[in-house]
């Protein structure tokens, strides 16, 4: 367990960079998990199985991160920057932890980017994300 003296906060402009990284990364996961849902099925908006499909890939975006978090807390784009997801105890992150991070993200940007605007208003730098699912971004230690 790490003591939370030592956990140094991120920056939002390193939150970003990672984002970026983990944006091309998933983006290639969804074209090819898409591939043989939306190709067969000609998938629209339009569709009556368009809202599964939304759940699908949302499903697999869950599961990349959450596979990420729970098995050391880095995605790629975070080992790139040495940054890692912990728990406010310095823990690694749970799956549930994991479920809360998803849906806090999800919130950021449905809120198009206040909560993570949200790392400004606070001390040790947390967004809605790291608040609502009680884990953190932690610079790793080299």
């Amino acid at each position: 367990m790490e003591n939370n003296n030592f956990i140094r906060p991120v920056s939002l402009l390193r939150r970003i960079t990672i984002m970026f990284y983990d944006s091309i990364l998933l983006v290639a996961l969804l074209f090819f998990a898409s591939l043989p849902v939306a190709v067969p099925l000609e998938m629209t908006m339009e569709h009556p199985y368009y809202p599964l499909y939304i759940l699908y890939i949302h499903l697999v975006a869950f599961l990349f991160f959450s596979w990420c978090w729970t098995r050391g807390g880095q995605t790629l784009g975070s080992k790139t920057w040495k940054i890692k997801v912990v728990t406010d105890s310095g823990n690694n992150v749970t799956w549930k932890h994991a479920f809360l991070r998803y849906i806090g993200s999800l919130l950021c940007w449905l809120s198009l980017g206040i909560g993570f605007l949200w790392c400004y208003t606070n001390k040790e730098r947390r967004a809605w994300n790291d608040i609502i699912s009680k884990t953190r971004l932690s610079m790793v230690s080299e």
